[in-house]
């Protein structure tokens, strides 16, 4: 049975839906309000406050620390600095990912790893004979995401944080939220602009009740998975179990995905450490991927003649849809769509899809199962790049402010 998250006290008298789903063991709100977009909207245009508790935290600590993240994760864990942050798949000996998660390091022996499934055994086999400690902290740290444009000044009121300004894209910092002991990350599942704050949770409901006064003046909106789920898919970031399903769960092996199958090659160093997975990789960078994994962008006009058939308007608004549906490319199937909905910022549909790799050409026209009126059709879609959605203000620094002088 689903557990309340250390948010729990605060959230639920705002959760006016009562639409709960369990997210890891946890009670996870979908939508706050009865649809989800004005949700969606303050993401996009203001800022929203999610709670993200449910993710895996993990800490290693000990002389050997860094050689077992080397050997865990697929990035170059040489080249991070402290406080830096690196986004990362891990696999498992025939180079299939397991999760994809965040590394961070803390100090020169100390690291955190965040994880979407539980990790701990895993983690623990792959550091056999190294002095290492690996330890499962995901109950002792709370953890809430403040994401969108205006998500850095309403931190900088929240917890008087100045740094902020420095604060680089996948980095950390320290800081206090209301006399609270804080982690800040510059980092989140959305695309846009944003922040993660880690803390105790014991000081989880005081910490939320300070992000929403600081952000009352801004638009700020609690926001639930619904609202979350087409934010990351407009950003083009993975689901596992979704978008991919993990190695250690997929019942066959043609269920199983490669990085570079996902994507995620970028991620991989093939040059660095001997990490678990590495030889597999190795050969398939040579040989070549069987499956690429693309973006799918069907155009208004397309969806408008494909419902017109049936004389219904188009019936594609709403949350994003977690069910795959088949590509095909003159009549044959050529690979799945996995994650698929309307876009209300780009008026467009799109899609992740994992294609054959020959097909996978950005440009070229598939076809994309639908149903219309509980009839199976196929509607033109092109092969897009990846994330849909990418403003510079997610990686940039903040703008000089203005100067209290308005001489300046």
């Amino acid at each position: 049975m689903p557990i309340p998250s250390p948010f729990h006290s605060v959230t639920s008298p705002l959760c006016k839906s009562n639409e709960w789903r369990e997210w890891s063991g946890y009670l996870a709100a979908v939508t706050y309000q009865h649809t989800h977009e004005r949700e969606y909207f303050a993401i996009r245009n203001s800022a929203a406050l999610i709670d993200v508790s449910p993710l895996f935290k993990y800490d290693l600590r000990g002389p050997q620390a860094g050689e077992l993240v080397s050997r865990i994760v697929t990035r170059d864990v040489s080249k991070c600095r402290l406080g830096q942050i690196l986004y990362t798949p891990w696999c498992d000996d025939d180079g299939k990912v397991i999760d994809d998660g965040t590394v961070w390091k803390l100090a020169p022996d100390r690291f955190r790893i965040t994880a979407a499934d539980p990790s701990l055994r895993w983690f623990q086999d792959c550091g056999y004979r190294l002095e290492v400690e690996v330890e499962d902290v995901s109950d002792r740290v709370a953890a809430v995401a403040l994401q969108g444009p205006s998500s850095r000044e309403i931190l900088r009121q929240a917890a008087g944080a100045e740094d902020l300004d420095t604060l680089r894209y996948y980095h950390l910092t320290e800081g206090e939220i209301g006399g609270a002991p804080v982690v800040i990350t510059r980092t989140g599942y959305t695309g846009d602009l944003g922040y993660e704050i880690w803390l105790d949770p014991s000081e989880a409901g005081s910490v939320w009740r300070r992000l929403m006064a600081a952000g009352a003046d801004y638009g700020l909106l609690p926001a639930g998975l619904a609202a979350l789920d087409l934010a990351r898919l407009e950003a083009g970031l993975l689901l596992i179990e979704v978008d991919y399903i993990s190695s250690l769960k997929a019942l066959t092996e043609t269920r199983k995905s490669s990085p570079l199958e996902l994507g995620l090659g970028w991620a991989v160093a093939l040059s660095a450490a001997n990490f678990v997975g590495r030889r597999a990789l190795l050969h398939e960078a040579r040989v070549g991927s069987t499956w690429s994994l693309v973006g799918l962008a069907v155009d208004w006009s397309e969806l408008d003649r494909l419902f017109g058939r049936h004389d219904l308007p188009p019936q594609v608004a709403g949350r994003a849809s977690r069910l795959a549906a088949p590509v095909y490319r003159r009549g044959r199937q050529i690979g799945q769509a996995t994650s698929m909905g309307f876009s209300p910022l780009l008026k467009r549909f799109i899609a992740l899809a994992s294609l054959e790799r020959q097909h996978a050409v950005v440009g070229s026209l598939v076809e994309l199962e639908m149903t219309v009126d509980y009839q199976r059709e196929r509607v033109p879609a092109r092969i897009v790049p990846k994330p849909f959605y990418d403003p510079p203000h997610k990686r940039e620094g903040a703008r000089a402010r203005p100067s209290a002088d308005p001489t300046g």
